[in-house]
């Protein structure tokens, strides 16, 4: 309290204060709690204005909040509580309070409110780059077609003077009234200048020509956003930061570019190929800038930059520089302090020697699966040879773990409600939904409201239909929802479930190869609202539909964690996140993904902090032929068939190690999102003798994981059922889902994660049920000497969901009826369970 009266002025708190106050439109802290649902120009120039009212706020936030150290997780939560609460509980605090958590809302809405602006341009940018190549391609396209047709007959007007049908002393009159016969003579002379050019088309004229026709509409959407946007350049000298500024300077004064001199514009972040589409003559003869091409080039440069992360928003979560997302310089003086609290062995191992360890372990694999393929010992590689080359490959295995077991059609249909009621009676999970403020006690009276609406959310269905469909009212769930249901008390829920089969005697049966091995992977859903994170996707939600990505980690058949992200996010980005953010008892050692959780820095990472990265890609042969490294000379291998194609420098990783480790801790301490810190890590667009360096030591990793690949069946057949584990769920959630279509409803991300979260969770109550099902069932007949049921069982998937009723009237007031697991097993007893599944009566 004393250090917020001595660094708050009385303006300072009475622009707060404001925030809570009607101005004759609105109450501001209503209009703020809202977030842009598209990039459409109304709903960005709103942003805009809120950004406008709270610049001055965010400028004193980060001036007071620094000084009273309180953490960035304690400012989310502050921040969070804000948007929670109505109005009137925040009039109701204490001043001081109220003032500390508006601090904190006002700091963390600014942040995302400048991720919206930029996340807007840089869209908006590409659309308008997309267009204008799209055209130029499609004019090229004709340009080049008719050009094709016409060639020979510029053939056969050149014969005109080879051939001796026409004598030296022919007038030119004569040969050109024949050559126009075969082409109009504008024609002739388009040909020839293409001849001239040798054989190119002048794409960049068309591409130009279509930024003349779009650019008024580009600078309408483009300039607000820019001019908006506080931005810094690692370079101080930054040629593309300079015109951008200036176009800024222009802009905020009303100025058009064309009332200011080419000489007074800059024009150093002009490319010399660039210059020739850039500039026309004037009267006097002067080279002129054309204007409108001037600004397009600006946002294309800008856009660019912004990626390689030369250009940067200090104000920002997503695009602030590379070194904000890092540990700082003062906290990195204590990195052997740090290290030892990580305790990653190989953080703490030098690195020499895991190179020098690295290099025998990879040079013996590239001879001995090299020696395996060449001598017939590896019969699953299929080698062709050809004229110039031999191709070769791999045989996969066949799917297994079939979704839905017959076994579990003879298992009675129960309602979803009742499966609840099961999970809790022996994972008492619904404790982990405490009241949102915290000192209140929920009443056990409240489990049933609870789990409305656990499957309201769960459903797809919505508080509002479930309030009309069930036993109790609308208000009723809404109340309690806001009260328990967050995303921390979801996920606290799901991981008790989780941690509760983990512990059941006969769970460890789904490992493979003695290890846990997991698998993460995206699901998509289409959109049936707008919403700022949903984008198109053609090949998922057809041309017009936008939709979102439930990325989920799944270990042995449980969803563990799961993020939601939007279909242009790269998943690669993820892996590293929600293998770290893994808060339950089961541990994976192995990891696979598909090629989309592939980059080129996640086997190094995974590798660091000790997981095992073995992804499946859709072309092997391909991969191998321009990802396989050594640390010898290609020359040194001879003539084999999985051949490195290049050295790993060594000398580089080691050179770079102590900035390599602060970016590892800065990971392992979430110094922020750690899916930034890796989107910003494996981009091609951003090159630095750190990264490479990084990248060179996952070449190394990746190169073990691909020739493990090849010569191991048994590895290859884990990676296919782990991926297929995660497909199996996948379509165990879209079950779930069904309400809307399978459409998602919700319009906020903070809502889409809830729904995510609450249909993991029903997912998971239903796997727990099947498990502890068949779990008690194989105990049966190990007891009744009936070992070939008994190890038949034990192969079952425990996702299924065909004996689940989702639909109906629900009743939750009345206790649903007790699922007797007892009089279950001993129906499923009755019967024999054959290794493939089939059940003998």
């Amino acid at each position: 309290t004393a250090l917020l009266h001595a660094h708050l002025t009385p303006d300072d708190r009475q622009r707060l204060t404001a925030l809570l106050q009607h101005d004759g439109k609105r109450r501001p802290i209503t209009w703020l709690k809202h977030d842009p649902k598209d990039f459409t120009q109304k709903v960005m120039r709103d942003e805009l204005a809120r950004g406008t009212l709270l610049h001055p706020l965010a400028q004193c936030a980060a001036t007071v909040l620094p000084v009273l150290g309180i953490s960035q997780a304690a400012i989310a939560h502050y921040a969070w509580l804000v948007g929670f609460y109505s109005l009137a509980r925040l009039e109701a605090l204490d001043p001081d309070v109220r003032t500390l958590y508006l601090l904190c809302f006002v700091q963390r809405r600014y942040l995302r409110l400048n991720d919206h602006v930029i996340t807007c341009l840089l869209h908006m940018i590409k659309e308008y780059q997309d267009e204008a190549t799209t055209s130029m391609q499609e004019q090229a396209s004709v340009i080049q077609s008719a050009i094709t047709k016409d060639l020979p007959k510029v053939g056969k007007v050149l014969k005109l003077i080879a051939t001796p049908q026409h004598p030296p002393e022919t007038p030119l009159s004569t040969l050109q009234q024949a050559a126009y016969a075969h082409l109009p003579p504008a024609r002739l002379a388009e040909l020839a200048d293409y001849l001239l050019a040798r054989g190119t088309v002048d794409d960049a004229a068309f591409y130009w020509a279509k930024v003349d026709t779009l650019a008024q509409r580009a600078k309408t959407r483009l300039r607000p956003l820019v001019l908006a946007l506080d931005l810094a350049a690692t370079r101080p000298d930054s040629p593309i930061l300079e015109a951008v500024r200036a176009l800024q300077t222009h802009l905020a004064a009303s100025r058009p570019l064309t009332q200011v001199d080419t000489a007074d514009l800059p024009t150093r972040f002009i490319a010399v190929k660039e210059k020739r589409s850039l500039y026309t003559t004037d009267a006097d003869g002067a080279a002129d800038l054309i204007r409108d091409r001037y600004e397009f080039l600006i946002y294309r440069q800008l856009r660019k930059a912004m990626d390689a992360g030369e250009v940067f928003c200090p104000t920002s979560v997503q695009f602030r520089s590379f070194e904000d997302d890092l540990l700082s310089d003062a906290e990195w003086a204590n990195k052997d302090a740090i290290l030892a609290r990580i305790a990653e062995p190989r953080l703490l191992e030098p690195i020499e020697s895991q190179l020098a360890a690295l290099e025998l372990l990879l040079e013996e694999r590239i001879r001995a699966v090299n020696g395996r393929i060449a001598t017939g010992d590896n019969p699953h590689v299929k080698t062709k040879k050809g004229k110039k080359r031999t191709t070769w490959s791999v045989r996969y295995p066949r799917p297994r773990d079939p979704i839905n077991h017959a076994v579990f059609d003879t298992v009675p249909n129960v309602p979803i409600t009742s499966v609840l009621q099961f999970v809790e009676e022996r994972c008492p999970f619904l404790g982990a939904f405490t009241h949102v403020s915290g000192r209140y006690h929920k009443p056990a009276t409240d489990d049933h409201i609870i789990r409305a609406c656990l499957v309201a959310w769960g459903t797809n269905m919505g508080l509002g239909r479930m309030g009309t469909i069930s036993d109790l009212p609308t208000h009723v769930l809404t109340q309690a929802s806001e009260n328990y249901l967050r995303l921390e008390t979801l996920r606290h829920a799901n991981d008790l479930i989780c941690n509760a089969m983990v512990a059941m005697p006969r769970f460890h049966r789904f490992d493979l190869g003695d290890q846990v091995h997991s698998s993460s992977d995206g699901q998509k859903f289409e959109a049936q609202r707008v919403t700022f994170g949903a984008r198109y996707g053609p090949k998922y939600f057809g041309r017009s539909k936008k939709g979102r990505v439930s990325y989920t980690l799944v270990a042995s058949h449980l969803p563990i964690v799961a993020r939601m992200i939007g279909p242009h996010e790269h998943e690669s980005h993820y892996v590293f996140d929600v293998l770290k953010n893994n808060a339950t008892d089961l541990r994976p050692v192995r990891h696979s993904t598909d090629t989309h959780g592939t980059n080129q820095v996640n086997s190094a990472l995974l590798y660091l902090f000790g997981y095992d990265f073995a992804p499946r890609y859709k072309n092997l042969p391909r991969k191998m032929a321009t990802s396989l490294y050594g640390f010898q000379h290609p020359r040194q291998y001879g003539d084999v068939l999985l051949a490195p194609i290049r050295k790993i420098n060594t000398a580089l990783i080691v050179a770079e190690w102590d900035n390599l480790l602060r970016i590892f801790a800065s990971l392992a301490l979430k110094t922020t999102s750690q899916q930034i810190i890796v989107r910003k890590l494996s981009s091609y667009a951003r090159r630095n003798s750190t990264r490479q360096a990084l990248w060179e030591l996952d070449h190394i990793i990746n190169s073990l994981s691909m020739l493990d690949y090849v010569d191991s069946a048994p590895l290859r057949q884990h990676v296919q059922r782990a991926l297929n584990r995660g497909e199996q769920y996948h379509h165990l959630r879209r079950a779930v889902s069904y309400a809307n279509v399978g459409k998602l409803r919700f319009t906020t991300e903070d809502d889409q994660e809830l729904w995510s979260e609450c249909s993991r969770l029903l997912a998971n109550c239903i796997i727990f049920y099947n498990m502890t099902l068949l779990d008690r069932l194989i105990a049966q007949k190990e007891a009744d000497g009936d070992t070939v049921s008994a190890a038949a069982l034990a192969e079952i998937a425990p996702v299924a969901w065909q004996h689940i009723n989702f639909y109906g009237r629900y009743e939750f007031v009345t206790i649903p009826e007790r699922i007797d697991l007892d009089a279950l097993v001993a129906l499923l007893a009755q019967h024999q369970y054959r290794p493939e599944g089939d059940i003998a009566v």
